[in-house]
């Protein structure tokens, strides 16, 4: 009788006990936010449909200009990039902000405008212009904070102006040409200079715009970018890092003009062909190495600045 008297009790506690628990999956379910993929697919699929044609040119010239070979990797890595946040994004308020749609529209004219002007450049970064203005619609202002370094790398994508482009060029194709001279010379070889034109003894050198050194600046101002944000926290270092890519590249392209003149007197065949390409390759590589020693160089800095990162962690 007393076991019977107290079983209805105690699956009355049982029972508002479990009334009480709520489960930990509705917790997640309701803090994370929800993802209108509908809305991205259909805005992202319109997005590809008006800038179409742009976006082949633009897969074209990737392709054709060996300057801008780097293109391909820029998308891929600026996903990457986007994917490894997502779970920050999980946690980020979605609030859609219709200034977003403004900027998509701006992207519009600024794309007609182009079109009309015939102006390849405006025309590509119109595309991703526009990219900005979906995450800001269909995410906002919180989820284009923490996207805005793929969405900034995006740019690099895009090939520079030809005015901007053949006013960098030529400096650096006398440049290149001024410090080879200079080298040969200090190094025994007769050698005369006329311009962006190196005359040695068996044969004429000329330093034209692909050797100019704009290829690896180019190249290695996106390898700096992705290289500093996935190896170093530090804004400062990585600011030092993307603008050392121009003394580097400058320097790197110089000591290629220089080896190619030395090579040219040992035998003319190693200036041309192959022989000239795999140099490229091999100084485009002794410039990644220089990158990652100036990084070593700004992280010791900085650990004489404000000590060793792990000092306040192991005291706590």
């Amino acid at each position: 009788m007393v076991a019977t008297r107290e079983t209805p009790a105690s699956f009355h506690a049982m029972s508002t006990t479990t009334d009480n628990v709520v489960p930990t999956s509705n917790i997640n379910s309701a803090a994370a936010p929800s993802w209108n993929w509908v809305s991205i697919f259909w805005f992202g699929a319109l997005l590809i449909f008006l800038y179409l044609p742009v976006l082949i040119r633009l897969v074209a010239q990737w392709d054709s200009d060996e300057d801008m070979s780097h293109g391909f990797f820029v998308p891929l890595i600026a996903g990457y990039i986007a994917w490894q946040k997502r779970d920050e994004l999980a946690v980020t308020p979605r609030n859609p902000s219709w200034f977003g749609l403004l900027v998509v529209l701006y992207a519009g004219v600024q794309l007609l405008v182009a079109t009309l002007g015939v102006e390849l450049f405006l025309s590509r970064t119109a595309f991703v212009i526009a990219v900005w203005g979906a995450v800001l619609m269909l995410g906002g202002w919180g989820y284009l904070r923490v996207l805005v370094f793929p969405l900034s790398i995006l740019f690099l994508m895009v090939p520079i102006p030809a005015i901007i482009y053949n006013q960098i060029t030529f400096p650096l194709q006398l440049f290149a040409t001024t410090v080879a001279e200079n080298v040969l010379a200090l190094l025994g070889y007769p050698v005369l200079r006329e311009g962006n034109v190196l005359e040695l003894a068996s044969q004429k050198l000329q330093v034209v715009e692909a050797c100019s050194g704009i290829r690896s600046l180019l190249a290695l101002t996106f390898l700096a970018l992705v290289y500093g944000y996935f190896f170093t926290k530090r804004t400062w270092i990585r600011i030092a890092l993307f603008l050392s890519t121009v003394p580097i590249a400058i320097s790197a392209n110089a000591g290629r003009v220089t080896f190619t003149g030395i090579l040219s007197e040992i035998n003319p065949e190693y200036a041309t062909g192959f022989y000239h390409t795999a140099s490229g390759w091999v100084l485009f590589a002794a410039g990644f190495v220089l990158l990652i020693l100036a990084h070593q160089f700004f992280e010791w800095i900085d650990r004489r600045i404000h000590g060793p990162r792990g000092t306040v962690s192991q005291a706590a």
